[in-house]
């Protein structure tokens, strides 16, 4: 008996132990399993801020095929135009409610005069464009094509004076002409080249990039100039200027506090700050033919921009701690090296899903920093850099930046929502990126909306979401996401990359859950 109580309690014992490995393995496995989830809180009646529609705005230079071959084809072409302006290229950009756009530059503008451009297209005065391929620019879109591409689009121009070449009457008297109603030679002069009320132009860039292309300045010399040209930059009627001032590139932070302190936040409405995003310092790399590396590297130099603008943010807070100055990245995106057999000054690239999630990634950090953050430009619209369009001869197709921005045009003029998000990391070769990336707003109608990005190439994301001081009671969603990480659209086959319905989401109560593709872009909509 006493050899079988022996033997019984060992079993017991041994019994125990795997019960207690066991409880412990499923608390190791929950554990995990919860460190692991993507967590999302959405604070739905906390929002305070407006996401300024300006954010969703754009940037078209004289350079390569963004105007000429771009917009403009003339009035006697065959490709259906409104004054020469094309009309597909109208309609896809008043289909993403474009608020902005910004002219003529860039580093042309600061070569650019703007009396060559006004008047009758034969009369006007032939220049070479100096910065971007060496070619001639015969001046036959200028002021007046720009406001009535304006004025087509149903948008806020954008003009960027001429510091760097130009003088401060040739700036002051480009403002007279386009904004005075009185009786004035450049009011008189207007008038007979065809408009007859002003336009009443409000945004002026005073100068581009004056620490390089546009002078070569020093930022004390800079804000010297600033405040020379911008006093002669008059108030007409009840229009009033919102004066930007030509801002840092990328981490200079010392152009930032040098303007902040000379300038100060009663003399400029925005400070500019230019920033790309590139595989490499040294080759910029193919926007097409490259690797997982090559996108792990652009989305890493993508993610540190934010901390990049947090500091210049933290200079501009030091002066003006009221945020009456707007931080206005007025060029951003991705910048590769050219497309094989293209004229190198064209600065001509492809787009891929990885461009769309840079372009998703920024949006998503500008409407996180909307109380300072109320302008901001994509380089460039069309057939440049990170554009939206691409144009060849009569034919045009939409990019994968382009659906972006269409997709993410509900945010425009909304409400920001707090969010709190815990996720995974996306691994690559031992170093690590945040899988996800997130921001949210509510509309007017009181819709909310989500739009998130899931970096991994190769694994979907499970997402969790609890929506706090709200009752949806419907959700649905779009999808932007392509079969490999350099997927494109091209003109043989145009919508390779395209949106869809995103049907892999599920409502309970006040819980979301839903399960991201990889590399993909996902708006949400709950009502």
């Amino acid at each position: 008996m006493a050899f079988n109580h022996i033997k019984f309690h060992k079993k017991m014992c041994v019994s125990a132990a795997i019960i207690v490995l066991f409880v412990a393995a499923i608390s190791v496995i929950s554990v995990f399993a919860a460190e692991t989830t993507n967590k999302l809180i959405i604070n739905a009646d906390q929002g305070a801020e407006k996401i300024s529609r300006n954010i969703y705005g754009h940037f078209s230079e004289h350079l390569g095929h963004c105007i000429y071959g771009g917009y403009w084809v003339g009035e006697d072409s065959p490709i259906p135009n409104t004054r020469g302006i094309r009309n597909d290229v109208v309609n896809a950009l008043r289909n993403i409610n474009i608020p902005n756009l910004r002219w003529p530059g860039g580093c042309f503008a600061d070569e650019y005069h703007w009396r060559d451009g006004i008047g009758p297209r034969a009369n006007r005065p032939k220049m070479i464009n100096t910065h971007w391929g060496g070619v001639t620019e015969d001046n036959s879109f200028g002021t007046h094509e720009f406001l009535d591409l304006c004025a087509q689009l149903g948008t806020e121009p954008v003009i960027c004076g001429n510091v760097g070449s130009g003088s401060v009457e040739e700036m002051s008297k480009w403002v007279e002409y386009l904004n005075f109603d009185g009786v004035s030679p450049m009011a008189n002069e207007r008038r007979e080249n065809g408009h007859d009320k002003a336009w009443g132009v409000k945004y002026w860039g005073v100068g581009n990039e004056n620490w390089g292309c546009g002078g070569n300045m020093t930022a004390e010399f800079y804000a010297d100039q600033f405040k020379r040209y911008a006093t002669y930059c008059r108030n007409y009627g009840d229009n009033r200027l919102m004066k930007i001032a030509g801002g840092a590139s990328e981490d200079d932070y010392n152009w930032t506090e040098v303007l902040m302190q000379k300038i100060g936040p009663r003399g400029m409405w925005g400070i500019s700050l230019h920033h790309y995003t590139t595989t490499w310092r040294g080759p910029k790399g193919s926007a097409t033919a490259f690797d997982e590396e090559d996108y792990f590297i652009t989305l890493d130099r993508c993610l540190k921009i934010p901390k990049v603008i947090d500091r210049h943010i933290t200079i501009m807070d030091k002066y003006d701690p009221e945020k009456r100055v707007a931080l206005v990245v007025d060029e951003w995106g991705t910048w590769f090296e050219v497309e094989p057999g293209t004229n190198p000054g064209f600065l001509y690239q492809q787009n891929t899903i990885r461009d769309a999630l840079v372009a998703g990634i920024h949006l998503n950090e500008f409407n996180k920093r909307c109380d300072r953050i109320r302008m901001a430009n994509i380089a460039q619209t069309i057939n440049v850099l990170q554009s939206l369009i691409l144009i060849q001869d009569e034919k045009m197709l939409l990019t994968p930046t382009y659906h972006v921005f269409e997709m993410y045009k509900v945010h425009q003029d909304a409400t920001l929502l707090p969010t709190d998000l815990q996720c995974m990391d996306y691994t690559f070769e031992n170093k690590t990126l945040p899988s996800l990336n997130v921001s949210a707003s509510k509309d007017a109608s009181g819709k909310i909306h989500v739009s998130v990005c899931n970096l991994d190439p190769k694994k979907s994301a499970a997402l969790e979401c609890d929506v706090r001081g709200f009752k949806p009671k419907k959700v649905s969603g779009r999808v932007l996401t392509a079969p490999a990480i350099n997927s494109h659209n091209t003109f043989d086959k145009p919508e390779v990359v395209k949106p869809a319905d995103f049907k892999d989401v599920k409502l309970n109560g006040s819980m979301l859950t839903a399960t991201l593709p990889a590399k993909s872009v996902v708006v949400l909509e709950l009502e």
